[in-house]
């Protein structure tokens, strides 16, 4: 069985960089100080962001493959695994910050860690950055070394989250950027989103699977839910599911048109498991019902 290795601490993965620790929940690791190494995946028990200046076979996260190339940043999260098996040795280049969550409890941070949602990206999402972007992570990362470096006093804390919030907000705006720059994978994939919903509703499906949620199409797609949602907001002003529940309403009105199916029978073939949820649904897309709008059409 492949060997995956697990690190809880981030002490643990400094000394396995070795690195020393400066803080036992915060650190930046500078990789050019690892021994060489083969490629192993990994279990990291606290928030990493990855800058590796070496491409080391393809990257892993969860089971699939990301978007990867020198230079990009890799965000994981807590309980996450990153990483894939290979027999050739390397040597590790470039950085990493780590923070365990008991570090940034308690400040603005983290009661808004979950707003970055690139945590939970996975595959064909990693972050893409010019040299200028570049230059603007390593000042960050040169700012929270500083104070590491420093020594603990009482401004420590609230100076290291700072700087980490800092860093993510950029991250955020960098990630904006890509999803304008990379413009026509994204229509490409906006294009196979509004396929996939056309298919799904002239399909068994609605029936197999019931209404299509975010997750669903986001699996199928090959995306996190997190990516998709918001790259489907940045290209079309709407969230996924407004998009999807839209799309849903539009195949009703077609099917309502139908006067030899009953109300009923166009729920269950839109994946609906109750008439009355879709006669709510409808009603508060179009401020009719079902039947109401089949009175006024006629």
């Amino acid at each position: 069985m492949e060997e995956i290795l697990k690190f809880d601490t981030v002490t643990q993965f400094s000394a396995f960089n070795r690195n020393e620790t400066l803080h036992p929940l915060v650190g930046i690791i500078d990789f050019s100080k690892a021994a060489p190494r083969q490629m192993r995946r990994m279990y990291f028990g606290f928030y990493a962001v990855f800058l590796k200046d070496v491409k080391c076979g393809d990257l892993k996260y969860g089971i699939s493959k990301y978007d990867y190339e020198e230079g990009t940043l890799v965000f994981v999260a807590p309980g996450q695994v990153l990483g894939s098996y290979s027999e050739e040795w390397y040597q590790p280049k470039g950085l990493a910050l780590l923070f365990h969550a008991d570090f940034i409890n308690g400040t603005p941070l983290g009661r808004q860690m979950n707003n970055y949602s690139f945590f939970s990206y996975t595959t064909n999402e990693a972050l893409h950055m010019s040299q200028r972007e570049r230059e603007i992570v390593l000042d960050c990362f040169s700012r929270i070394q500083f104070e590491l470096e420093r020594g603990v006093d009482k401004h420590s804390k609230m100076l290291i989250a700072s700087n980490i919030e800092l860093f993510l907000n950029y991250c955020v705006r960098f990630y904006d950027r890509q999803f304008l720059t990379r413009d026509s994978v994204n229509k490409g994939i906006l294009e196979r989103f509004e396929r996939l919903l056309n298919e799904f509703f002239t399909s068994d499906k609605p029936h197999e699977v019931g209404l299509p949620s975010v997750a669903y199409c986001a699996n199928e797609l090959n995306l996190s839910a997190n990516y998709f949602g918001d790259l489907i907001r940045k290209e079309t002003g709407k969230s996924a599911s407004e998009y999807i529940r839209l799309k849903l309403i539009g195949v009703a009105k077609a099917k309502i048109f139908d006067e030899n199916k009953s109300v009923s029978e166009i729920a269950y073939e839109l994946g609906f498991k109750y008439p009355q949820h879709f006669t709510r649904v409808f009603k508060q897309q179009t401020g009719v019902t079902p039947q109401e709008y089949r009175s006024l059409m006629n």
